[in-house]
C-alpha cells in the first residue's frame, strides 16, 4: 500500500473511512460508503481501486484484477495487495436521496453569514498544508507522478490563499452609501450545485466543490466511478470535518459515486438541483449546455483547451522552451498544457533545438519517482494518426514519435509515448492539421513557423490566430518588448487567462486557476471562479427616511 498509515477505524455515526484488512498483508486499505446527509450509506455494490505502479510493475495482474472486480467486486481478488482502496456505488434512489439532502440543507446553510462561510477557505488550505504527504500519496496512488501531485496541490494552495480568499470575500459582498442610503451589491448562493469531475484529475476538481460551499451552495460531488477513491478520501476524510467544525448542516456536502450518465440524466431532470458544474470534453459538454438550459439549469463547463505559446523575435529562448516543454507534463493528459507554439522566424530555429534537447531528457519511469514527468498512455492510436497526418501534410518530426517501455527503451508494445516535438512550416495552412486545431491529449507539441513578414503585420497575423482559436482556455508571449507586450494584451480577448514571460501551468493568487471561451467554456464560458459562478449578483438599497415620490422626480 503506497499510502502513509492505516485508514481510520469507523466509529459510531460513521467516519472518514472503514479500515478493512481484506486479508491482505501489508496494512488496511480505505473504504469509503456513500456520504449523504452526514451519514455513511450502503450503496449498491463496490468499485475497486488498482494501484497506479501495479499498471507499470505487472500489467497483467493489475488488469486481470480490475477485471474480476468489475465482473464480482467480492471476489477473493479484493485482498490483493494492489488494491487499495474500495468506494460504495449509488444506485437511483441514493442518487435523489443526495439531492433532497442537498435541497434540505441549501436554506439553512445559505442564510450562516459570509465570514462564517469563508472561514471554510482558510480551514481547508490549512488541512491540505497539514496533510498534503497524504494528499500526494492519494495521487501517486491513482498514478499521478509525484512531481505532478505537487504542482496540483500548489494550484489548491493558491486557490485558498489569503489573497485570492480576500478577493472572493470582496466580489461576494461590496457595500457603498450614497444619497442616504445604504447600497449593497452581493451575490447570493444559486442552491444546490451538482458537481461531475473528470477521471483524469478527479481529487483537484473535486476541491473546487469548496468554493461552492463557501458560496452558500449545498453541493453533491458524483466520484468517477473508475477512479473513485482520491476523490472520497478528500471529501469524506478532509472537508466532511471541516463543515462539522464550523456547524455546517447535514446535507451541505453529499459525496457518491456513481455512473456518469444516470447521475446526469437525474440531475438535469431534478427540480432540487439548480447548477451542473460538467468537467469533460468539448462535444459531450456542448450538448449537456443545451440539455441543461432546457432544464432550467445554470451549466458551468469545463471542457478541453487547446492552449497556444507565442514566442516573438526577442524572447528568452531558454525560458521559453522550458515553458513550452509543460505540454509534455502528465504526457500532455491535461487540460492546461500548451497545445501549439508560434515562433517568430528569427528565433525558431534555436527554439526547435532547444525543445529537442530538452524532450530527450524528460523521461518516464514509476509515479512515486521524483523526476519523473510522463504518465503512461493506454490508447495512443491517434496519436500514430496525428504523426502520420502531419507527415503527409510536409510536417517534420524533429524528435520523439515512438512508444517506449517504463525504463525510457523505445519500443512497439511500451506504455509511454516518447516526448514529440513537430516541426509545422507555414500559418496559413496550419489549422489543416489536426495535431494544431484540435487538443491532442498526447506529449506532442507542434511548433509553427510563419512565413517571413514585417514585424508588425507577423504580430497581428499571430493575434488573429489566437484569437480565431475555437477553444480559449489558457495562453501565453513571450517577448522582451512592451510595445509588442501591450499591443498583444490589448488585442487577445480568447481565453480565461493569459501568461506573458511565465509558467504556463503555474498558478497565481487572485487569478482564474480554470475556465475560459469557446468550446473550452461554452456560450458562458469565461474565467471561472466556482464561487462566483455559482452564485449571482443581487442590488440591495436600505433607505431611512426617504420619500418615494422625491427619489423618483426629485421634488
Amino acid at each position: 500500500m503506497i499510502l502513509d498509515g492505516p485508514a481510520e477505524e469507523t466509529a459510531s455515526g460513521g467516519s472518514p473511512s472503514e479500515a478493512v484488512a481484506g486479508g491482505r498483508s501489508d496494512a488496511p486499505f480505505r473504504s469509503y460508503k456513500l456520504y449523504i446527509a452526514g451519514k455513511d450509506i450502503e450503496g449498491d455494490g463496490w468499485v475497486y481501486t488498482v494501484s497506479g505502479r501495479s499498471l507499470l510493475e505487472d500489467v497483467f495482474t493489475s488488469v486481470s484484477l480490475k477485471r474480476s472486480l468489475e465482473q464480482d467486486p467480492d471476489s477473493d481478488a479484493a485482498s490483493h495487495p494492489y488494491v487499495v482502496g474500495r468506494c460504495a456505488v449509488a444506485g437511483e434512489s441514493a442518487i435523489d436521496l443526495a439531492s433532497e439532502a442537498a435541497a434540505a440543507a441549501a436554506p439553512g446553510w445559505a442564510a450562516v453569514p459570509l465570514d462564517r462561510r469563508m472561514r471554510l477557505g482558510t480551514l481547508f488550505r490549512d488541512e491540505l498544508v497539514r496533510r498534503q504527504d497524504e494528499f500526494i500519496d492519494m495521487l501517486v496512488t491513482e498514478a499521478h507522478p509525484a512531481k505532478l501531485a505537487r504542482w496540483e496541490l500548489s494550484c489548491l494552495l493558491q486557490i485558498y490563499s489569503e489573497e485570492s480568499l480576500g478577493w472572493y470575500r470582496q466580489q461576494m459582498h461590496t457595500e457603498f452609501e450614497h444619497s442616504g442610503r445604504r447600497l449593497i451589491v452581493r451575490r447570493q448562493p444559486d442552491g444546490v450545485v451538482a458537481l461531475n469531475p473528470p477521471q483524469n484529475a478527479p481529487l483537484p476538481s473535486a476541491a473546487l466543490a469548496v468554493l461552492c460551499l463557501m458560496a452558500g451552495n449545498a453541493v453533491v460531488v458524483r466520484a468517477p466511478r473508475s477512479i473513485a477513491l482520491s476523490t472520497m478520501w478528500l471529501l469524506r476524510d478532509v472537508v466532511a470535518p471541516l463543515l462539522d467544525e464550523i456547524g455546517a448542516p447535514p446535507g451541505v456536502l453529499n459525496a457518491v459515486c456513481g455512473n456518469p450518465k444516470q447521475m446526469l440524466d437525474r440531475w438535469v431532470a431534478s427540480p432540487l438541483i439548480h447548477d451542473i458544474f460538467y468537467i469533460g470534453g468539448s462535444k459531450e459538454g456542448m450538448e449537456f449546455e443545451r440539455r441543461c438550459v432546457a432544464h432550467g439549469k445554470k451549466p458551468i463547463l469545463e471542457l478541453a483547451g487547446n492552449d497556444g505559446i507565442v514566442v516573438w523575435a526577442d524572447a528568452d529562448v531558454e525560458h521559453a522552451a522550458e515553458a513550452v516543454t509543460e505540454a509534455f507534463y502528465g504526457s500532455g493528459q491535461i487540460c492546461m498544457v500548451p497545445n501549439y507554439v508560434l515562433a517568430h522566424p528569427a528565433v525558431a530555429d534555436a527554439l526547435i533545438a532547444e525543445l529537442e534537447s530538452r524532450a530527450e531528457r524528460i523521461r518516464p519511469g514509476f509515479p512515486e519517482d521524483d523526476d519523473v514527468l510522463l504518465s503512461p498512455v493506454r490508447r495512443s492510436e491517434r496519436f500514430f494518426r496525428l504523426l502520420r497526418q502531419a507527415e503527409e501534410n510536409g510536417g517534420e518530426v524533429i524528435t520523439g514519435g515512438r512508444r517506449t517501455e517504463v525504463d525510457g527503451t523505445p519500443s512497439e508494445t511500451g506504455v509511454f509515448l516518447q516526448p514529440t516535438v513537430v516541426k509545422v512550416t507555414g500559418l496559413a495552412r496550419a489549422r489543416e492539421y489536426d495535431l494544431v486545431r484540435e487538443e491532442t491529449f498526447f506529449p506532442l507539441i507542434p511548433v509553427i513557423v510563419p512565413e517571413e513578414a514585417p514585424d508588425g503585420e507577423l504580430l497581428d497575423r499571430f493575434i488573429d490566430f489566437v484569437n480565431t482559436n475555437e477553444y480559449g482556455l489558457r495562453n501565453s508571449l513571450w517577448a522582451r518588448s512592451g510595445t509588442v507586450i501591450d499591443h498583444f494584451v490589448r488585442r487577445v480577448g480568447n481565453g480565461g487567462l493569459l501568461k506573458v514571460n511565465d509558467s504556463h501551468i503555474g498558478f497565481l493568487p487572485y487569478l482564474p486557476s480554470h475556465g475560459g471561451t469557446g468550446l473550452t467554456g461554452g456560450a458562458f464560458g469565461e474565467a471561472n471562479y466556482p464561487m462566483l459562478k455559482t452564485s449571482h449578483v443581487q442590488g440591495v438599497s436600505i433607505a431611512r427616511g426617504i420619500s418615494p415620490h422625491e427619489a423618483v422626480f426629485g421634488v
